[in-house]
């Protein structure tokens, strides 16, 4: 297979100022690839904050890599290239599979253009403490929130001999963070967080929790009843022009009770984004599309190119 990247090279001391990324109508890929070269006393949670990369993320990009003592030298990929969500590109849509937030930011009348933000999240830890797969909405904003622990959460803080109060009020000291997204859906809020470093991680009990830097970028632009879809897409299929891509994703089993171990999402993927497409060629044998969406790498690869028009016969 031919697979190429087109790289960019970034330094941790400059952090990543571009998650908001300007796209054409009809393409479904944003983004690129990223490179880093490990310096001394490096490690990937740390790393993951100054880059706004998810931790899960940099560790399935880099597997052979160990993410607490990496060499000083080595070169590691920033998985900053996406495949946006199979759904409709309409406010706010949380990919529970990659630990990622998606805002399609409203269209501009007449325009070819979209723009899109991402950031990295951290969803619900567990059964328990899973958060829903949901169509809802934003119906409030708060900054400098109070939080009012449920009584599971202080159930479960008195079961460790760690007593909660009934209500934590604005500080450092609250989980919340600086800033709030209520949504429709009893219980459930899209908020910061006072501890950055657990961001890309199943480690909430259902909430949607952001770096601080990226609640504070989300709560500016989006508004009261902007639409909010929750899914579970651990493979995800678009096109960039003319090349259809493909990223893929390990599956969290409570949203996957029937996961296929021959990789049938894979499949129905790729027949849903090529059904509409008169020809295109697949660029790699199916085998060696099943191995590269097995490696779940959060990486997209091209498995095929749409051919625009109708082949024709010669001699």
């Amino acid at each position: 297979m031919r697979w190429i990247i087109t790289c960019l090279l970034f330094t941790a001391a400059a952090e990543l100022s571009a998650d908001t990324y300007n796209f054409r109508v009809g393409d479904e890929v944003v983004g690129n690839v990223g490179v880093y070269v490990l310096k001394e006393n490096d490690n990937f949670l740390a790393l993951a904050q100054e880059l706004r990369v998810g931790f899960n993320e940099l560790v399935e990009a880099n597997r052979s890599v160990d993410p607490w003592i990496p060499e000083a030298g080595e070169r590691i990929i920033i998985p900053t290239r996406y495949v946006l969500p199979n759904v409709k590109q309409n406010g706010v849509v949380v990919n529970l599979a990659e630990l990622r937030l998606y805002y399609f930011h409203p269209a501009e009348p007449g325009s070819d253009m979209r723009a899109v933000s991402t950031y990295p999240i951290s969803v619900g830890k567990s059964d328990q403490w899973g958060t829903p797969l949901a169509e809802t909405k934003i119906i409030g904003k708060r900054a400098k929130p109070n939080w009012y622990p449920p009584k599971s959460i202080r159930a479960e803080h008195e079961a460790k001999n760690d007593p909660l109060p009934a209500v934590v009020p604005a500080g450092p000291d609250n989980p919340l963070g600086d800033y709030a997204l209520r949504l429709q859906l009893a219980g459930y809020l899209i908020h910061g967080t006072n501890v950055p470093e657990g961001i890309g991680m199943r480690v909430t009990h259902g909430c949607i929790r952001m770096h601080p830097k990226g609640i504070e970028q989300l709560f500016s632009e989006v508004k009261v009843n902007t639409p909010v879809q929750i899914i579970n897409q651990p493979y995800k299929v678009g096109w960039l022009k003319n090349k259809l891509y493909i990223e893929s994703h390990a599956e969290i089993e409570e949203y996957q009770k029937a996961a296929s171990k021959n990789l049938t999402q894979f499949v129905k993927a790729v027949v849903k984004q090529t059904s509409d497409q008169q020809a295109y060629q697949v660029d790699m044998d199916w085998e060696e599309g099943y191995a590269q969406a097995r490696n779940k790498r959060g990486i997209p690869f091209s498995i095929a190119t749409r051919q625009l028009t109708a082949a024709v016969e010669t001699e």
